[in-house]
């Protein structure tokens, strides 16, 4: 079965990190490129459908959009 996910990919100074929106636990993915990063989070949604079965793909309701918006807090 073919699923479509959205992914955050976010580049740090020592590389890449991705984890996908809309399954429920903690995947993560890493590399030292963004398509790294990406190849590796596909290969960790896969391990983790495999390992915790498919009810990780039931979230209600399903992320529809992702955005990244910026802002400023005073801390």
């Amino acid at each position: 079965m073919m699923r479509q996910f959205k992914i955050i990919v976010e580049k740090h100074p020592d590389g890449y990190v991705a984890y996908p929106l809309g399954l429920k636990g903690v995947v993560v993915g890493e590399g030292d490129t963004y398509e790294e990063a990406l190849s590796d989070v596909k290969s960790a949604i896969r391990f983790h459908v495999e390992a915790f079965g498919k009810e990780v793909l039931d979230v209600e309701p399903p992320v529809l959009e992702a955005f990244v918006a910026e802002t400023r807090v005073n801390v």
